[in-house]
């Protein structure tokens, strides 16, 4: 019982409520690649990999055709073993998302085989978990609207994206203060600004009396140098994302003592590095966010289940599938307002 005797990779195509706007990019939508794990017993689990070209240098086209390569490694391999399967699956350096998705799925597999849910095979820390909502770059007049909704919807914490227009951006933080006044801000830059604009706007936001809880990826990924020159010189926590992949460049940015936060997403690490990188960031007194590229219910219940599981974090930006058409919930969780939770 456990083994796996058969696997799926199925396309899903979604559309975002309105286009998803962040630096360089406009989504309309997007193509998840939907993994199902069939065992001996008939318990089946499932996990979704959201591929970027941006992140992780991924194309969904390439990664479906790796359905064959995917069974043909992870066939009769048991699910009660699942580190056998994330050691070799660790070896998929170029498809981190699909990585992710086919741990996710021997989890979900090994929770429907015992019983048990995956939080709780990662620990049980919490049962709840609170999530913030995005504000995406548009004009000032849809940026205050859009924060307005959000606040009003019951969202606590609100994550803003900047980084194509200083001034604008500074403009926008000021107007969405004034409607959001008790909110907490993660602002995320999506590596747009030089680390001298970066600190500009930091510093310009303090003098206005507004607080920020994470300034996310205000340089370019490979700026480590220019990662930490924000952080020494910001009034704000920094947080790396873009820069924060794989444990070792994890490693990297706390030797070179470049951030405050680390943001893990299953797409980039999948689970087997994210809880080394949860180690490793605790062991280092630095504090820990989680976030999601384009998944569906289906793909942010993994995440869902590893904050609930190692309750390492600070910040939740699980929002993604509150941005999505999708027809049916699939996740193992439940959802009201910001809050997460699994019912025991």
């Amino acid at each position: 019982m456990g083994k796996i005797v058969d696997v799926k990779f199925t396309l899903k195509e979604y559309r975002y409520d309105k286009p998803f706007h962040i630096v360089g990019n406009i989504s309309s939508g997007t193509t998840n690649i939907e993994i199902e794990l069939i065992l001996d017993s008939g318990a089946r689990g499932y996990g979704e990999a959201s591929p970027s070209f941006r992140v992780n240098g991924e194309k969904v086209e390439v990664l479906f055709e790796m359905q064959n390569f995917v069974r043909e490694t992870i066939m009769g391999m048991d699910v009660r073993n699942y580190r056998r399967i994330f050691d070799l699956t660790d070896k998929m350096f170029a498809t981190p998302s699909l990585k992710a998705a086919i741990q996710c799925a021997v989890l979900d597999a090994f929770s429907e085989e015992i019983g048990v849910p995956v939080y709780q095979i990662l620990g049980g820390a919490k049962n709840t978990i609170e999530t913030d909502k995005t504000v995406s770059i548009d004009t000032l007049e849809n940026r205050i609207k859009e924060a307005t909704d959000i606040f009003k919807d019951g969202f606590r914490v609100i994550k803003v994206k900047v980084g194509e227009n200083l001034s604008e951006d500074i403009e926008a933080m000021e107007e969405i203060y004034k409607v959001t006044k008790g909110a907490k801000y993660i602002v995320d830059a999506n590596m747009g600004y030089t680390p001298k604009q970066a600190v500009e706007f930091a510093k310009r936001i303090y003098r206005k009396g507004i607080d920020i809880s994470v300034f996310e990826q205000p340089v370019l990924a490979t700026d480590i140098s220019g990662l930490k020159f924000v952080r020494f010189n910001s009034p704000f926590p920094v947080a790396a994302d873009e820069s924060a992949h794989t444990k070792y460049d994890v490693l990297r940015l706390i030797r070179e003592e470049a951030v405050d936060y680390v943001n893990i997403k299953l797409m980039k690490s999948g689970i087997s590095d994210a809880l080394a990188i949860v180690e490793m960031v605790k062991a280092a007194n630095l504090q820990l966010m989680l976030g999601c590229m384009a998944e569906s219910s289906i793909g942010v219940n993994q995440s869902v289940h590893f904050a609930l599981g190692t309750g390492a974090f600070d910040f939740h930006d699980l929002d993604s599938h509150l941005m999505l058409n999708e027809e049916t919930f699939r996740g193992k969780f439940k959802q009201k307002g910001p809050k997460m939770f699994v019912e025991e």
